[in-house]
């Protein structure tokens, strides 16, 4: 038997053709709001990490860190992944060329999981400094997301332009 709280949410979420209302909002709305939310927290997070590698260590310094690393060409990788991750977490945010950032930022992630997480693996152990991948399969994910589902329509390509920019 249903509770008073649970048949009078049951009967609000009914619409007059007895069809479900939240159902309808899952369909779309739910989906639009939820990769707003991908986008801004994603771009955010993007925002946050390359900023330092521009204003704060600077281009060189990220390059000699690559270099460290060895990436090869790291000036010319410092740059790319700094752009990527400081310009395309603006982008994303407000919803302009998204899939081609979620590939951009899908593929810095992939490439810094491999080149410096793989080796402390997924959680970092408690006796060794760093983090481990999981913050970047999980930035992979969300920019796969966004890749896959492009922006939804709460974004300025689809609001302004009625149309993805690609």
């Amino acid at each position: 038997m249903l509770r008073k709280e649970q048949l009078i949410f049951k009967i609000i979420l009914k619409t007059k053709n007895g069809a479900n209302m939240l159902t309808k909002l899952s369909n779309k709305v739910i989906s639009d709001i939820a990769l707003l939310v991908i986008r801004i927290i994603l771009g955010v997070i993007f925002i946050a990490h390359g900023y330092p590698k521009i204003f704060v260590f600077g281009i060189p310094g990220f390059a000699k860190f690559l270099g460290g690393l060895g990436v090869p060409l790291p000036g010319l990788f410092a740059v790319i992944v700094s752009l990527v991750e400081f310009v395309g977490g603006i982008v994303l945010i407000l919803g302009i060329f998204s899939r081609w950032v979620g590939l951009l930022l899908a593929i810095n992630m992939i490439v810094a999981t491999l080149l410096v997480k793989v080796k402390v693996g997924l959680i970092a152990p408690m006796d060794k400094p760093g983090v481990g991948a999981e913050l970047d399969l999980a930035l992979f994910a969300c920019a796969l997301a966004i890749l896959v589902f492009g922006p939804g329509s709460i974004s300025v390509e689809l609001g302004l332009f009625k149309k993805e920019i690609s």
